[in-house]
């Protein structure tokens, strides 16, 4: 450090320019805190009089905003006077943030008392500090730049004139004050929804106000409503929106089927779900002459009916997608449309948009139509009836059902061949009362019937997509801006971790290169199915993965390994696909390529909404889970270990895949290190270690259904190799 000379050669005394000296301190450590006292000697004060200027510099410099006072009589360097950076919070539970910073490797660690009123969400100012171990940035916000629009659910707690509302997110760590003007009929205990209108700095918490009230919590709907809130979605249609829908006429013009292909002779049916009401896709299959089949996809003509700019559209735009609750579908269109004129219900005749494709006894596609259609519906057959009639060889269209079962495991065997990876998990379903009440949980099985649907719908979005997307030969300008469904390589670091996990349970990928990879990872998949290891190694192997997104711009689905994909089959559910059937329609109709910018922002929201409702749908199968284990404290479970993190274990119970937490404060046989780079915890005394996939013990202890979280005791863990089991209590 760079000091300034003192006022007389030998004699001890104050610096010519303690200012610089004193301002060079605070910029060189900015996080330190300085009393004038450590300040007047670093300056070389001896005399009050020199010890009274120090004091009038401090003075002079927290008067300017260049320090502040962080505590009686200690000072530290303001944070205007520091490198500064903008991000957005990630808030914790403890009131520390991570702030995200576009460009920065490592996020900015915010200890709580240095929060700055910023809550997650929020697009701040944050001054770098220091860095602390392993060279991660700490700092201190400065400024909220932009408040987030997030609204928070949680219970309301009355006093006399004011209430606070106790927040259910993790990602809120403070209680929310409600003055009386602003608690919109709210009682006590009750659910509801705050908005924050501001937080004054004389306040020690945030101010809101109730814009919604759920109703008692623990009541089904209450909490499916709260869930759809928590995530800023829609759970209930606005009244103008439904009533537009049902001035469309549900009689079908004799003009409108002359303008299309008419396929209601043909074969036609559905497979669907048993509990589904909307049916947006059925299969029509005949032999040709040839000695080839006809097999058309038809899917609802949901754009006959919606169209760009009304009021239905709006709304469906907005929505981007149904979302898929334990107990419900909230849907992105009007029930009129996606259960009434757009279902392509049995034995009524239906507008669709459909892609024929004639294929040979081999499953290679030897001719392709696409266009807009009408189809008659024979039958609607759940995935258990065709599942039988795939079994038995016997029942209604057993032929057409048997041909097009054998075309679909060609295609998907195909597929395979090709690189396409083989993902297939257990989804949990749950058996409700009439209240809601969970009272069994079990596991969808994929069978050929899900299958059969899946590869022809698969092969239309495929075609369509290639269709569009393929430069043609001879036209100049070729591109035409479409909505694909892309998929990216898997990050290499990530692979890489993956293949020294599943070595620990004695299984080896050694293949380079992607198509390499997919097909290792399918064989990976088969050796699996089955075993105990089989979901924790298939959720590691989906979380290596990039996650699918919607964009103009093609780069392949590596999942699939198709060159051109897009979502073609599902428009009463997806808005992507409403924009594929309007895009499809005009360059058919010859038109010229649209809007790429226009669509790249509606392809960005559809995949942000896509994300919101896939976590809406986890939290509501997280509550109906909690819920289920209420009547389930002190039993003991076996499991095995599925996460892993700084402050727990997370496990996963063998019969009902349900997943609660060991807090590692609460493993008192020893001081327990998270172990980041080999996904374990290991003790620092006797050393022993907990990994991934390790299979344990645990005894229930706690379900909280507001947070949605399960607490378990670490009762015991097995010797990997003998599985005996070792106490640990």
């Amino acid at each position: 450090m760079a000091k300034g000379k003192k006022t007389s050669g030998k004699e001890k005394g104050l610096y010519t320019d303690p200012a610089t000296l004193i301002m060079e301190l605070f910029r060189t450590l900015p996080d330190k805190r300085y009393s004038v006292k450590s300040l007047s000697a670093a300056a070389g004060a001896a005399t009050r009089e020199q010890k009274d200027q120090v004091r009038a510099i401090v003075h002079d410099f927290l008067r300017q905003g260049v320090i502040r006072q962080v505590s009686e009589g200690k000072y530290s360097l303001s944070g205007s006077q520091r490198e500064t950076v903008e991000g957005t919070v990630d808030m914790t539970s403890s009131g520390a943030l991570y702030v995200i910073v576009e460009g920065m490797d490592k996020d900015v660690y915010v200890n709580a008392s240095r929060a700055g009123h910023a809550l997650h969400g929020d697009r701040v100012k944050v001054a770098i500090t220091r860095k602390g171990r392993g060279g991660n940035p700490e700092g201190e916000v400065v400024e909220v730049i932009d408040r987030s629009p997030k609204k928070y659910v949680g219970v309301v707690e009355r006093s006399d004139n004011f209430a606070f509302v106790h927040v259910d997110s993790r990602k809120m760590a403070h209680d929310i004050f409600i003055p009386e003007r602003s608690l919109n009929g709210a009682k006590q205990g009750q659910k509801v929804l705050v908005n924050i209108v501001g937080w004054p700095d004389t306040m020690k918490s945030p101010e809101g106000e109730i814009v919604d009230v759920f109703g008692t919590p623990g009541n089904n709907n209450t909490e499916m409503h709260a869930i759809l809130a928590e995530f800023d979605l829609p759970y209930s249609y606005p009244q103008e929106v439904e009533q537009q829908a049902e001035k469309i006429p549900d009689t079908i013009d004799a003009k409108e089927i002359a303008r299309r292909r008419d396929m209601r002779g043909v074969t036609t049916f559905t497979i669907d779900p048993a509990d589904a009401k909307d049916f947006d896709d059925a299969l029509s299959i005949r032999r040709l002459p040839n000695g080839n089949f006809e097999v058309g996809v038809h899917i609802a003509d949901v754009t006959h009916y919606v169209h760009p700019g009304d009021m239905i559209d709006a709304e469906g735009q907005s929505r981007a997608t149904s979302v898929y609750l334990v107990d419900r579908t909230v849907p992105m269109l009007p029930e009129r449309l996606s259960n009434g004129l757009c279902s392509l219900r049995p034995n009524e005749e239906k507008l669709c948009f459909s892609a024929i494709f004639e294929l040979s006894p081999e499953a290679e596609v030897q001719q392709e139509w696409f266009g807009r259609t009408v189809i008659y519906s024979d039958r609607r057959f759940t995935y258990q009836e065709a599942q039988d009639v795939i079994e038995t060889g016997r029942g209604d269209l057993s032929d057409e059902i048997l041909l097009l079962n054998d075309l679909a495991q060609k295609l998907r065997a195909e597929r395979f061949r090709n690189g396409s990876i083989n993902f297939e998990r257990d989804e949990a379903k749950f058996e409700l009362d009439e209240n809601g009440k969970p009272l069994r949980v079990y596991f969808k099985e994929i069978k050929e019937s899900n299958q059969l649907i899946e590869e022809f719908m698969l092969l239309a979005n495929r075609k369509v997509a290639e269709f569009v997307g393929r430069k043609r030969k001879g036209v100049q300008n070729s591109d035409r801006t479409f909505v694909y469904r892309i998929h990216d390589k898997p990050n290499t670091d990530k692979m890489a971790q993956f293949r020294s996990f599943v070595t620990r349970f004695g299984y080896q990928m050694k293949a380079q290169g992607n198509k390499a990879v997919a097909k290792e990872i399918n064989r990976l998949m088969k050796k699996i199915h089955g075993r105990k290891e089989e979901n924790i190694i298939s959720t590691l192997a989906i979380r290596s993965m990039a996650k699918a997104t919607y964009s103009t711009d093609n780069i392949g689905h590596y999942g699939l390994a198709f060159d051109y994909y897009t979502h073609f089959t599902s428009p009463i559910r997806r808005y992507p696909d409403m924009m594929v059937h309007r895009l499809l329609a005009h360059y058919l109709a010859g038109g010229k390529s649209e809007d790429k910018e226009y669509y790249e922002r509606l392809c960005e929201h559809s995949s942000a909404m896509e994300v919101r409702a896939a976590d809406a749908e986890r939290a509501s199968i997280k509550y109906k889970m909690v819920e289920f284990m209420l009547d389930k404290l002190d039993q003991e479970f076996d499991g095995h270990i599925s996460g892993i993190t700084e402050w727990g274990i997370y496990v996963e119970l063998e019969d009902t895949k349900i997943e609660g937490m060991v807090a590692l404060r609460d493993m008192t046989d020893d001081f327990y290190v998270f172990d980041e780079e080999n996904y374990a915890v290991r003790g620092r005394e006797h050393k022993r270690t907990f990994t991934l996939g390790d299979e344990v013990r645990i005894r229930v202890t706690r379900a909280d259904l507001q947070r949605k979280q399960l607490d378990f005791d670490l009762v015991a863990s097995y010797d990997f190799d003998t599985k005996e089991a070792i106490r640990v209590e």
